[in-house]
């Protein structure tokens, strides 16, 4: 962050879900990317020899990126993730209508987890307890999460036109091209710009859910042809 904005008002970031597109950029978009483990599978393989030496990179990053509805938000893959997302979000409004009572809210859960994701939990842990956004009274996080998935790509999309193909990079264990733009064009202005107009500025246009959808679609085909 620029140096100007310290011990400001200005010195935090923008928003929660710009917060959080930085964090699922780099979990999925970078972290699960093939080139990226071009550089680091090898020394996964060096630590855990009996596990892994036997088994190809392609394997690796296809088992990484396998898509399989599951009851954990935190275990999700890219494309069911913004689904967990999706039905805590309906329950917090249903909540704070009075639609939906806190003694409601166990059963609530499981019933949204399996029209959203056919599936169901063996227990409340595995439910409704699972986040502790709730407990923490802190309604109205979850939609940081998806929005920063949309956010992220549409980053992505314009760091990659400016930068070019960074997979050769990745594969060289290079990531410090990605960072400098992030922190050039986002890190930098902390709290300057009210979230929209920081996207406009960035990616030269409003929030965007197509990129990401795009993206999810590309990866899924890749993924299935490969």
């Amino acid at each position: 962050m620029d140096a100007r904005y310290f011990r400001t008002p200005l010195q935090e970031g923008t928003s929660s879900s710009f917060h959080e597109s930085q964090s699922r950029l780099w979990e999925n978009i970078v972290g699960r990317r093939l080139s990226t483990w071009r550089f680091f599978y090898p020394r996964l393989q060096e630590t855990f020899p009996e596990q892994l030496a036997a088994v190809p990179l392609e394997e690796f990053h296809r088992a990484l990126n396998r898509v399989a509805p599951g009851v954990i938000r935190v275990d999700a893959d890219e494309v069911t993730y913004s689904l967990h997302i999706v039905l805590r979000f309906e329950l917090e409004r249903e909540l704070l209508a009075g639609a939906v009572t806190p003694a409601d809210l166990p059963e609530a859960f499981i019933a949204k987890l399996g029209e959203y994701l056919g599936v169901e939990p063996t227990n409340f842990v595995e439910g409704v307890l699972q986040d502790v956004h709730w407990s923490d009274s802190n309604f109205g996080y979850f939609p940081t999460y998806a929005l920063g998935n949309v956010i992220s790509v549409q980053l992505w999309e314009r760091a990659t036109g400016e930068l070019g193909d960074l997979d050769g990079e990745f594969e060289r264990g290079e990531f410090g091209s990605l960072r400098e733009w992030l922190r050039e064009h986002v890190h930098r202005w902390g709290r300057v710009f009210e979230p929209a107009e920081l996207l406009r500025r960035v990616v030269g246009g409003p929030l965007d859910a197509e990129p990401y959808l795009a993206y999810l679609r590309a990866k899924v085909e890749a993924l299935e042809s490969g």
